[in-house]
């Protein structure tokens, strides 16, 4: 093994960050807490927490809390999360409808915007991006709050480090440098992530993950994606296509066939593939038109195309979430997108098939965060970027 390949030694700057990092989960999740009850939850000195809690004080994080506590004869007052003193902005590229959200540090939206997203050239793309944004700083109801940092949420394998977006089959973005384009207009702290990611990072904060340490978001929409967050972290993968699983091949007649930049998963179970096979199945022209909705109203009719087609999508899904399961053993996995519209349709047809083929079957519930996940995954991210968050965790 090569010397590089070791983790340095802990100094007493990532010490302390460590315990930085601790201290202002411990505030933001338990609000209102005392000094005091901070150091006995941590087994740190009372003398460490107060010069930390002094420093969340300064930085605006933590503010006071009407209610005190006696520490060392005179009292103090509670410790609170200090949600509303900065925002963050974020924003969904998935879709043909892009989405801005600016939310405070306590996932609370204060301002959202849609705009359509225009011809489908990258430069295109990226000058609809600069439109929301610039919308979106400009908001007469974030004034006089600081902003903490954007984060951008791109459909597509992104490498998080460097912000370079290597494929993003539906903006046209192939290694297209998104963050450094981006800090040449804007002065703040930039992070670019796949949206999937972002999106299960809200999930996991601000939705229905919060009190889950193993969980994936499940999105099928235009195509199908997943966030998966292991031990509370964001699982990538060796080249961050981690959750790519529009690329799945749901069965052993799929091996040797070249699906191109849309996947075999997405093909015959996205809301794009399913439209395109009852596009085929009805003979339509082009100029028809046809929706996802069109299609779910004619299975409730009883339509007997529409059935077929539907319940093909539910047992491609079920394939999936049964590989997920069985490989990742999750707590939870949570579904998004526009399935979310069809949650009756859908979810206890997906159970049935499942529930006696693996060991143990997950619980599968749908998402309340909608496409608000991907902001509020950009909340998380962003503080996890500008307060030095360190998490160690002890083998066992």
């Amino acid at each position: 093994m090569n010397t590089s390949d070791y983790l340095p030694a802990i100094n007493a700057g990532a010490m302390h960050d460590i315990n930085r990092t601790a201290i202002l989960e411990i505030i933001r999740r338990e609000s209102p807490i005392s000094r005091t009850a901070i150091a006995e939850r941590l087994e740190l000195s009372l003398p460490t927490v107060m010069r930390i809690v002094d420093e969340l004080f300064a930085e605006g994080l933590v503010k006071s809390h009407g209610d005190t506590e006696w520490s060392g004869g005179r009292r103090r007052p509670l410790l609170q999360f200090n949600s509303e003193e900065s925002v963050v902005v974020g924003v969904d590229l998935g879709g043909p409808i892009f989405y801005g959200a600016v939310s405070d540090l306590g996932g609370n939206i204060i301002e959202e915007l849609e705009i359509t997203r225009l011809g489908s050239s990258s430069e295109d793309n990226f000058a609809r991006t600069l439109t929301l944004i610039d919308a979106l700083l400009k908001s007469e109801k974030i004034k006089g709050r600081k902003v903490r940092g954007i984060g951008i949420g791109v459909p597509g394998v992104t490498d998080h480090k460097t912000g370079i977006v290597t494929w993003a089959y539906s903006l046209n973005w192939r290694n297209f440098p998104l963050r450094e384009m981006l800090e040449e207009k804007y002065d703040l702290p930039l992070i670019v992530d796949n949206d999937m990611n972002l999106a299960a990072l809200g999930e996991l904060w601000f939705g229905k993950g919060q009190d889950t340490r193993n969980m994936i978001l499940f999105t099928v929409t235009t195509g199908i994606g997943a966030g998966i967050i292991i031990d509370r972290e964001l699982y990538r993968g060796s080249t961050n296509s981690s959750g790519e699983i529009g690329n799945m091949l749901p069965g052993r007649e799929f091996l040797g066939q070249n699906f191109g930049d849309f996947g075999a998963l997405e093909t015959n179970a996205s809301f794009t593939g399913i439209i395109r096979l009852a596009r085929n199945y009805l003979h339509l022209s082009p100029d028809q038109p046809l929706g996802g909705d069109e299609i779910f109203a004619a299975y409730r009719e009883g339509k007997t195309w529409a059935i077929k087609l539907i319940d093909e999508m539910v047992q491609y899904l079920a394939v999936a979430i049964a590989n997920l399961t069985v490989s990742f053993d999750p707590d939870l996995i949570i579904l998004c997108g526009d399935v979310t519209r069809f949650a009756n349709m859908l979810i206890e047809p997906i159970v049935n098939y499942i529930d006696s083929s693996i060991p143990t079957p997950p619980k599968l519930v749908m998402s309340d965060l909608g496409r608000k996940a991907v902001a509020m995954g950009a909340i998380t991210n962003v503080l996890h970027n500008t307060t030095n968050f360190i998490v160690v965790r002890k083998l066992t």
